[in-house]
C-alpha cells in the first residue's frame, strides 16, 4: 500500500510518498480501508522535532517505516478476533492511539476496535474525519472541563482555526452568547459559525472590552501579540474573566504559580486542555457524531489534497494561521 513516510526530522519536504507492508490487526483492532484523513498543528510540531517524535509518536527507534497521522475516516475492511463493535463494511471515523502510533497518513490503517465510532450515513469521510481531535479538543476544553451552559459569555480565541471553529458552535449549540476572536480576514466566516461579536486580534485589545466572560477558550499558540515582554497571552485572556471564571488552555501549559495566583487573585480555574486517553472518550465520539448527524455542527474544509501533496498541506498547516481544517485523501 501507499503512504507518506517521514525520512528525517525536518521540513514538509522530508514527508514522502511510499510503498509499504499492508498494517496486520491484533484480535481487538479493525482494518480500516483510509477514505480521508485530516491533520492538526501538533503533526507539524511532531515532524519537525525530535522530543515530540520520541513523545508523541511513541518513536522505538526500529521502526521500518515512520508514518504520522491520528485522525482517520474509512470503511472497515476486516475484523479482529475479538472484535464486536463492528464489522466489514461498516463506515466510521476516529481519533487513535494518541499518544502514540496510529500511521494515519495511508492507505489501510489498524485501529482499536473502542476508539472508533460509526461514521454518520449523512455526512462525508472528509467532514467526520475533520472532527476527531479537533472538535474532541474544543469538546474537551468547553463541555467536559469547563461545563458551558446556556447564558455563558465565552471568547473564543483562535475562532477560525481547526479547534475555534467546532469550539464557537458547540458554545453555541449548548447555548452560550459566544466572542470570536480571529484575524480580520476571518470575520464573515467566524460570524457565521453562529459567533455573536468579533474582535480582530491585530487590530483590538479584548481585555480592553471585555472583563466578564464566564470561560475563555485560549488557543494561541505565541506569544508574539503581547503587549510588554512580562505578560502573557493567558495572563490577557485572565483580565477578560469575571471572577469564578475558567481559563481553558489548549496549547501553551500554565505553570502552577499562574494557576495558583488566578485562584487566589481571582477565583478563575486554570488548566491546560488536551485530548490525551480517558475513560470518556467514546462517549465524547458518539456524542460529536450525533451533533454532525444532526448539522449542530459542520467541518469547515478550508484545502482538500490527495494524500501524495502531504507536504504542501503540512506548509499550510505550520502556519499555524490555517482556516477550519486541511483534509487529504489516498
Amino acid at each position: 500500500m501507499k503512504a507518506i513516510v517521514l525520512k528525517e526530522v525536518g521540513g514538509p519536504e522530508n514527508l514522502i510518498l511510499a510503498e509499504v507492508p499492508m498494517p496486520k490487526i491484533k484480535d481487538n483492532e479493525v482494518l480500516v480501508q483510509v477514505k480521508a484523513v485530516a491533520i492538526n498543528p501538533v503533526d507539524a510540531f511532531v515532524r519537525r522535532n525530535q522530543p515530540a517524535l520520541e513523545m508523541i509518536y511513541a518513536l522505538k527507534d526500529d521502526e521500518e517505516n515512520i508514518i504520522l497521522g491520528w485522525d482517520v475516516a474509512g470503511i472497515v475492511t476486516e475484523i479482529g478476533n475479538a472484535v464486536t463493535r463492528f464489522k466489514v463494511g461498516d463506515e466510521v471515523f476516529g481519533n487513535f492511539n494518541f499518544i502514540g502510533q496510529a500511521n494515519a497518513y495511508a492507505e489501510f490503517v489498524s485501529a482499536p476496535q473502542d476508539e472508533l465510532v460509526s461514521k454518520p450515513a449523512n455526512v462525508s469521510f472528509e467532514e467526520a474525519v475533520g472532527a476527531t481531535m479537533a472538535a474532541l479538543t474544543a469538546w474537551a476544553s468547553l463541555v467536559k472541563f469547563a461545563q458551558v451552559k446556556k447564558g455563558d459569555k465565552v471568547i473564543v480565541y483562535g475562532a477560525s482555526g481547526g479547534v475555534g471553529h467546532y469550539a464557537v458552535q458547540i458554545a453555541k449549540h449548548f447555548g452560550a452568547y459566544v466572542i470570536g476572536v480571529a484575524s480580520g480576514d476571518n470575520r464573515d466566516f467566524v460570524l457565521g459559525l453562529g459567533a455573536d461579536e468579533f474582535f480582530d486580534y491585530k487590530t483590538q485589545v479584548v481585555e480592553d472590552f471585555i472583563n466578564d466572560a464566564d470561560i475563555v477558550h485560549d488557543a494561541v499558540w505565541v506569544e508574539a501579540d503581547v503587549k510588554s515582554t512580562e505578560e502573557t497571552h493567558l495572563a490577557r485572556s485572565l483580565k477578560t474573566l469575571k471572577n469564578g471564571g475558567i481559563l481553558s488552555s489548549i496549547v501553551v501549559y500554565p505553570d502552577q504559580e499562574f494557576i495558583d495566583n488566578a485562584k487566589a487573585e481571582k477565583n478563575v480555574t486554570v488548566k491546560r486542555v488536551n485530548v490525551t486517553p480517558n475513560d470518556t472518550y467514546l462517549k465524547d465520539m458518539e456524542s460529536i457524531a450525533e451533533l454532525l448527524a444532526e448539522g449542530k455542527i459542520k467541518t469547515h474544509i478550508s484545502h482538500l489534497f490527495p494524500l501524495a501533496e502531504m507536504a504542501k498541506a503540512h506548509e499550510i498547516i505550520q502556519t499555524k494561521n490555517a482556516v477550519g481544517k486541511i483534509i487529504l485523501v489516498p
